[in-house]
């Protein structure tokens, strides 16, 4: 089964990170959804294909201090409550 995620957008309001470090969080959420998806699956409605306009993300607090890599992890887990099994 091959799977296409394409996230066209993703609003990080108030994230310590800098431009510099985005590279790192997006490889960091990039990374992390791909273990995600390949250990977990996906939810059984999107099996067959299709999109979602929008994907409602669990909550999340961090760490100011965190690392740009533990945050995209983070977000990445965050977001993977939305469309994961």
């Amino acid at each position: 089964m091959n799977i296409k995620l394409h996230i066209e957008r993703l609003v990080l309001d108030g994230l310590p990170v800098t431009r510099a470090q985005s590279t790192i969080l997006k490889q960091a959420v990039e990374s992390e959804l791909s273990r995600l998806v390949i250990e977990g699956g996906i939810h059984p409605e999107l099996t067959s294909g299709g999109a979602l306009a929008h994907v409602p993300g669990a909550s999340m607090e961090f760490d100011p201090s965190a690392r740009p890599a533990a945050l995209g992890a983070q977000i990445a887990q965050a977001a993977y409550k939305g469309f994961g099994k």
